[in-house]
């Protein structure tokens, strides 16, 4: 398990791996921080911070909902006697305005603080935490989706099913004071996590949830263009690449998408330059697991 530098240069495909989980872990070894101090800060320069309304309203708002904003991450055992570790990701919350007056912003640059530590770095965006899938169907290959030219971020590029966990799906609207409110919350934060991943498997691709095996966490990355950053998991599918493209017609969010692939992962290493960043780090946490897997 390690954080690794930046492993693509060229343009919006450049990324960070902010924490690699090579094993991969099942969602009783992955838990949730979620406190209000994971939130956006302001940024001191008020004239920056006026610029989000700016870009807001220049920007057509597609959604309204609150993802959870990523704050870093912290390793812990689960016991003195435990030889396996357990990962706490840390997690705010934002809003979609508030990423497209940040992240989406032609001065998104300028909101970043001169800082190793990527949680002071990031500080001044909205950084809602994406997740993405790596799907293996039964024939070994893998699943991509090519976006539609129609949606904000990424049209065109080929990525990995996914979006991002929605706290609201676990009824979270905001922070919780009280300490026994605030523990079911961070449980049911957890489950989304994990419960969420499965839902846009299913709803991009049109294959049934109990083709699917349990998602394991494999880590965590962020793309180098708007810092972007994504959960990606690793989940194997029981129906073979032909028969989910057919599936994939009657998929409930296909519209986010115009084409389903499935392939090889050789054939998806030539594709690496159709990938955002984010997702070309997904692909990296990928081969790092099946490396430890076989050397294991």
């Amino acid at each position: 398990m390690a954080a690794a530098a930046a492993a693509s240069t060229a343009a919006g495909t450049g990324y960070k791996l902010l924490l690699s989980c090579p094993e991969g872990l099942p969602r009783s070894r992955v838990s949730v921080r979620f406190d209000p101090s994971f939130d956006r800060t302001p940024h001191p320069d008020a004239s920056l911070e006026e610029s989000i309304c700016e870009v807001v309203c220049l920007t057509p708002i597609v959604s309204a909902l609150a993802p959870c904003q990523y704050g870093g991450h912290a390793l812990h055992h689960s016991d003195e006697s435990s030889q396996e570790y357990c990962v706490s990701l840390h997690l705010g919350l934002t809003d979609y305005r508030t990423f497209v007056g940040t992240n989406m912003s032609p001065l998104w640059e300028k909101f970043l603080v001169s800082s190793e530590d990527d949680s002071v770095c990031c500080q001044h965006m909205s950084n809602p935490l994406g997740n993405g899938a790596i799907v293996e169907t039964s024939d070994e290959k893998i699943i991509l989706l090519q976006r539609s030219n129609n949606v904000g971020e990424s049209p065109g590029h080929y990525v990995f099913p996914g979006g991002h966990s929605e706290p609201q799906e676990a009824g979270i609207l905001a922070h919780q004071n009280d300490e026994k409110d605030v523990a079911g919350l961070i449980d049911r934060i957890s489950d989304e996590m994990f419960d969420g991943i499965i839902r846009e498997v299913v709803e991009e691709t049109g294959v049934p949830a109990s083709s699917l095996t349990e998602p394991i966490l494999i880590g965590v990355s962020q793309r180098e263009t708007n810092v972007r950053p994504a959960a990606f998991f690793y989940m194997r599918c029981n129906i073979d690449s032909g028969a989910i493209t057919e599936l994939y017609a009657r998929a409930q969010d296909g519209y986010e998408s115009t084409k389903l692939c499935a392939v090889s992962p050789k054939e998806l290493r030539e594709m690496s330059q159709r990938l955002p960043g984010c997702h070309l780090g997904g692909f990296a946490l990928y081969q790092l697991m099946r490396n430890a897997w076989k050397s294991s």
